[in-house]
């Protein structure tokens, strides 16, 4: 499988924190590249418009830094997410700031369009883009993307309903590139599990939001701690989009989980609540079904600690060299199996 060099510089384990909206800031993202995760986040988080040029400028200044200071381990790169459907205003305004700072990794969202992809690759950066079924992963390739996020079952926010072995193997059958999986990956035998499936990069989410960097209410992160896959209601009521969403925030909002009415996809929002007053993201909080994994909220150092222990003790049990051990001269990991 082809992975570009930018999807393995700096990287302690194959892992790429996702962008989460509201959650993901310049704190979580510096935090996740230093400790060797790519960092990402949501364009749409640094608001107003101007303030996303403040937040880049702060990132590569800030991982410069890093880089200079510790040559023998530098920082994984990050990512920006683009919404790309046509409900986003400020794609436009975004993608001229990212060509400002190279953004390194773009990662799109709700749609594939040929013209944001020529122009990332046109300042050098690569597209990844998420995926929910084979169908899709086929138009993103078709518009250009470079590589594949394959959404399954359990994944948090906006989420698919195929299985992670069945999604990944349709795209395998026909797809070579770099292909991450999503979806209930919270330690370190998952990760490795979605390389041996078939991915090159495990993409996880909801763990982070139980860190002490995420811009997420404490409430949120302690319902994180205490709840399980059994927690998680999947709906399309609060955006248009089918997701994955924590029970008890939908309780405490004054709805049943249980009996929640279907809203109209072609209205699609990423504000609404379906009528109610309560809204996505803001009172009804995103989650995957892998945050059984989660016991504590953490600094996103010791987090990523965690994983690369669950995964090298993984990796041992096959008979496999550490992530350390698959370095090369340059400290890049090699590909795991």
């Amino acid at each position: 499988m082809s992975v570009p060099a930018v999807l393995r510089r700096g990287l302690s384990i194959p892992v790429v924190g996702s962008p989460l909206f509201i959650i993901s800031n310049p704190d979580l993202v510096i935090a996740q590249c230093k400790a060797g995760v790519i960092g990402s986040f949501p364009a749409l988080n640094a608001r107003p418009e101007h303030v996303l040029g403040e937040w880049l400028d702060r990132i590569t200044t800030e991982l410069a830094g890093h880089d200079a200071k510790h040559p023998d381990r530098p920082a994984a790169p990050f990512a920006v997410n683009q919404i790309v459907h046509k409900s986003n205003d400020r794609l436009q305004h975004d993608l001229e700031v990212c060509a400002r700072y190279k953004v390194p990794i773009v990662i799109t969202s709700l749609g594939a369009r040929e013209e944001v992809n020529a122009a990332v690759h046109a300042w050098g950066g690569i597209v990844l883009h998420d995926v929910i079924n084979n169908t899709f992963a086929k138009k993103a390739i078709e518009k250009g993307a470079d590589g594949l996020i394959a959404v399954a079952a359990g994944a948090g926010g906006h989420a698919g309903t195929l299985s992670p072995f069945a999604l990944v193997h349709e795209i395998r059958e026909w797809f070579d590139g770099p292909l991450l999986l999503s979806g209930a990956i919270g330690n370190g035998n998952a990760i490795l599990a979605a390389q041996a499936a078939g991915a090159d990069l495990a993409y996880v989410g909801s763990a982070f939001i139980a860190t002490n960097e995420a811009n997420a209410a404490d409430a949120y992160k302690q319902m994180i701690v205490e709840g399980n896959a059994a927690d998680i209601v999947y709906s399309n009521l609060f955006t248009g989009v089918h997701g994955n969403y924590l029970r008890q925030s939908i309780v405490a909002s004054g709805l049943d989980p249980d009996a929640l009415p279907e809203s109209d996809p072609s209205k699609m929002n990423f504000g609404s609540g379906g009528g109610s007053r309560a809204k996505a993201w803001k009172d009804i909080w995103g989650s995957g079904q892998g945050i059984g994994a989660v016991k504590s909220v953490v600094p996103a150092a010791e987090l990523i600690a965690r994983l690369k222990r669950e995964y090298d003790d993984a990796r041992q049990r096959l008979g496999l060299a550490s992530a350390d051990a698959a370095r090369d001269g340059r400290g890049e990991p090699q590909p795991a199996l």
